[in-house]
């Protein structure tokens, strides 16, 4: 989790800020929704997300674990999550790539850190349909997301457990059970997040993590980090 994410309030206005420039980005400032396959049979909307310049054309681990994470955090923002999922796959013409339930799970199971590791590969279509989709429902749940952050970053800043707003210790919560039932906490990579407490500032990173995607050529800006030390 090297890129983090964190929200300002400057004046009752919210606004997004990265520790992390992404200055090789040169994408469009907006997202359309492409229903028609492009010459290569590929739905037109993963065009939107550039190839990136790896080996084998497949996922690292820290991508497989971001994509994975992220997932698990709409997850826990609502219930039915993964129905959500495969509701837009269909929505965005993804249902070729994101085939059912099972073929979702295998997917997510390519993540190294989980209890069910099946060992495949995530392939980089497969991951672009998997960013596409939880892109959109981040905007769907976009003022969720906002008052969630903001009311966690004004209870921090008056000292207050976060445990004391229900719709927050709502979210945290379900992400930790979420967490602690899929993830294998004795991997390597995950021995730093053993307690409550550093669940509960992953939960909130990766909230801010879905703002972003909301914002400005966010699903552009987001996918291009997942990849970020990993290029040739």
């Amino acid at each position: 989790m090297s890129d983090n994410y964190y929200l300002v309030i400057e004046d009752g206005n919210e606004t997004l800020e990265t520790h992390k420039v992404f200055s090789r980005m040169n994408v469009s400032a907006s997202v359309t929704s492409f229903n028609s396959p492009n010459s290569s049979g590929t739905p037109m909307i993963l065009d939107t997300l550039p190839d990136p310049a790896i080996a084998g054309q497949v996922c690292p681990t820290r991508t497989r674990l971001e994509i994975d994470l992220m997932l698990l955090a709409i997850e826990a923002l609502e219930l039915g999550g993964s129905e959500a999922i495969l509701s837009f796959a269909e929505e965005l013409d993804l249902k070729g790539i994101i085939k059912n339930r099972v073929n979702l799970w295998r997917m997510r199971a390519s993540n190294p850190m989980r209890r069910a590791h099946n060992r495949r590969s995530l392939d980089i279509l497969e991951a672009k349909a998997l960013v596409v989709i939880a892109c959109y429902i981040a905007r769907r749940l976009t003022v969720v997301i906002r008052q969630l952050l903001t009311i966690y970053q004004q209870l921090a800043d008056k000292q207050i457990p976060p445990e004391q707003n229900l719709r927050l210790a709502n979210y945290l919560e379900r992400f930790r059970a979420h967490f602690k039932s899929r993830m294998n906490s004795r991997r390597s990579g995950l021995l730093a997040l053993t307690s409550d407490e550093k669940l509960d500032e992953l939960a909130i990173e990766l909230l801010g993590k879905l703002l972003f995607c909301t914002g400005t050529a966010g699903m552009q800006r987001y996918w291009i980090s997942l990849f970020d030390g990993e290029v040739e």
